[in-house]
């Protein structure tokens, strides 16, 4: 589908067949509504299980049952909600039913929330007891054994039903965010390398930065960070406000700090994240490495952060139209087995994804959806190599939810985020290895080089850098310190010449992207971009080397959901996180990269 340069489409001028199908998820919103006022009744009769949950076997079994049904079709109430909303962020209908749907999740957090206390008031042995009275409830020891691996940071019944009415709150900095990112800031229009008016948005950002003219992508990037600078100070507060109430709860909650109550939630110790930022600061040679070979290769006096992007290869056309992308995408993960790739090919035949940019949709890319529906991903495609990395990492995300929900039950079917990046990770570890190995033409392999090498860039090394950022800011708000536009840039800048090295010239705009990045709301995730490209990697080469005894490992890790520990999923598919090894190998094959890369030019 070809877009105007100078315009983005309305949602309405988007052909069908590029455009996901939520009536799957519900075919009328009437549907919706009555979804929505059996979970608001349900959210009332859920007190109705307070005093006798803890009373019997059978009386406790019941209340995990309707609990766990209320659940699940709020999810779908949610989901489908949201998304959309995320079709077009100005439809004030849409909108409105995002807002009921949050509010119903906090009743109904607000509601439930007795269970978990009531839980760990009954003493283990008898607890242990009514498991061995009733059958059923064996169903629920892992969920009952997590709730006493939490037992020292849950509160009492009454401050568990606070902490549920100011969830909401909680969320407010991120959703005030999303709303100034996604809805109310306009950019500029600049000249593009014909002359021709383009607009800048978030979605053409990156192809922008690309772009061969050095002159548009400097454009480009002022347009962008001048239009955030006009409104640092507010994003500064959303920020700030979003770091206190993670130590708010962290704190309340008895942590020692906000990052380990975030890495609690999947059981993973703090050391692994500090491990991550260590083997990458004592690789970060090879960063600068790279930042040199880039500047040599652009032959320029001067590498500037507009000059990050653009492909160090040049006269190399690599248009690949989504079809196209489609088929690479299939033929790249062929190594999965016949199984894997029919049902991909299900996926993309049948409204699973939405591709295209239109006025309003939100930013950016992401898999999603609920129990109870196919997974959906959000696309905001462009005809680039990236663009088809991109569909490869979704579909990766979206695959591993479908076998997950398809083998577990919904109470052990959401695996934890710490393991998500694996799948999409892999996904484009097993593209890049076909494209490499079918590209006969010495420039084109370059190119394909430069992108690899720009994936450990942009995934290990910045989403890295990203995590030593949110460390260094909580860490300073829990030390009491203030935090600032200009603290926040100068923060940021610094980091930038850490990883950058000398060889980058440290513009003062970058010093203001921490104002764009949407997932420093979801705080202490973007680590695991790093953790999971780098089990990715090991994993792919598993699959490469070894065939049908690894894809059966993996195969079972995707199916595997939440019924296990993250560490312990990815230990049984062949890779042990607890240690540095896997981001050391990471970067050796980051190093290899740039050998092959200086050998060729």
């Amino acid at each position: 589908m070809k877009k105007s340069a100078s315009s983005i489409p309305k949602r309405e001028e988007i052909p069908s067949q590029f455009k996901w199908k939520l009536t799957d998820m519900y075919p009328s919103d009437d549907l919706w509504e009555k979804d929505f006022k059996i979970c608001l009744d349900m959210s009332e009769k859920i007190q109705s299980f307070a005093d006798t949950m803890t009373t019997s076997p059978d009386e406790l079994l019941q209340c995990l049952d309707y609990n766990t049904e209320m659940e699940r079709l709020s999810d779908k109430v949610y989901v489908y909600a949201h998304m959309s909303s995320h079709q077009d962020t100005t439809d004030s209908y849409y909108q409105e039913l995002a807002d009921r749907a949050d509010s119903l999740k906090t009743k109904i957090a607000s509601a439930s929330s007795f269970i978990v206390p009531k839980i760990l008031s009954i003493p283990d042995d008898r607890l242990n007891e009514f498991i061995e009275k009733n059958d059923k409830l064996k169903f629920y020891k892992r969920f009952l054994d997590e709730i006493s691996r939490i037992k020292p940071h849950i509160l009492s019944e009454k401050e568990e039903q606070i902490l549920a009415l100011s969830s909401e709150i909680s969320r407010s900095p991120g959703t005030i965010f999303n709303m100034l990112n996604n809805a109310d800031l306009k950019f500029p229009v600049i000249k593009d390398e014909n002359g021709n008016d383009v607009e800048v948005t978030k979605g053409r950002y990156i192809s922008l930065m690309e772009n061969p003219d050095r002159r548009v992508r400097k454009d480009a990037f002022e347009a962008l960070y001048s239009t955030y600078e006009k409104h640092i100070n507010t994003i500064a507060s959303t920020l700030s406000a979003n770091v206190k109430a993670n130590i708010f709860n962290s704190t309340i909650r008895k942590y020692s700090s906000a990052r380990e109550a975030s890495l609690f939630q999947d059981n993973i110790p703090v050391e692994v994240y500090d491990n991550l930022i260590a083997a990458v600061h004592n690789n970060l040679k090879l960063m600068h490495r790279y930042v040199s070979l880039r500047k040599k290769m652009l032959n320029l006096d001067e590498l500037h952060m507009y000059d990050i992007y653009t492909p160090m290869v040049k006269d190399v056309e690599m248009e690949i139209k989504y079809e196209e992308a489609v088929e690479l995408v299939k033929k790249g993960v062929s190594p999965l087995g016949e199984t894997y790739i029919s049902d991909l090919t299900k996926a993309f035949e049948s409204g699973w994804i939405d591709v295209y940019e239109n006025v309003g949709k939100r930013s950016g890319a992401y898999s999603w959806g609920c129990y109870d529906s196919h997974p959906y991903v959000l696309l905001n495609h462009n005809d680039t190599i990236d663009g088809m990395f991109t569909l490869a990492h979704e579909m990766g995300h979206a695959m591993h939810s479908f076998y997950s929900k398809s083998t577990q039950p919904y109470l052990y079917s959401q695996y934890k985020i710490f393991v998500a990046e694996v799948a999409s990770t892999l996904n484009e570890a097993l593209l890049m290895n076909y494209m490499l190995k079918n590209t006969k033409d010495k420039k084109e392999k370059m190119y394909l080089l430069n992108h690899y090498m720009e994936q450990f860039r942009g995934t290990v090394f910045r989403q890295t850098m990203f995590a030593e950022f949110e460390k260094i800011i909580h860490e300073k708000a829990e030390a009491g310190e203030s935090l600032t536009a200009t603290s926040l840039s100068n923060i940021y800048r610094n980091l930038n010449a850490k990883y950058f090295g000398p060889d980058a010239v440290i513009d003062d705009y970058i010093a203001l992207e921490w104002a764009r990045i949407p997932h420093f709301y979801t705080s202490f995730y973007v680590y695991k971009y790093a953790t999971g490209f780098s089990a990715a990697i090991s994993l792919s080469q598993q699959i490469l080397n070894e065939g049908t005894p690894a894809v059966e490992r993996y195969l079972n890790f995707l199916k595997g959901g939440g019924s296990d520990y993250p560490l312990n999923l990815l230990k049984s598919a062949g890779v042990d996180m607890t240690s540095p090894e896997p981001i050391n190998n990471a970067l050796k094959v980051f190093e290899s990269l740039l050998d092959e890369m200086e050998e060729l030019i």
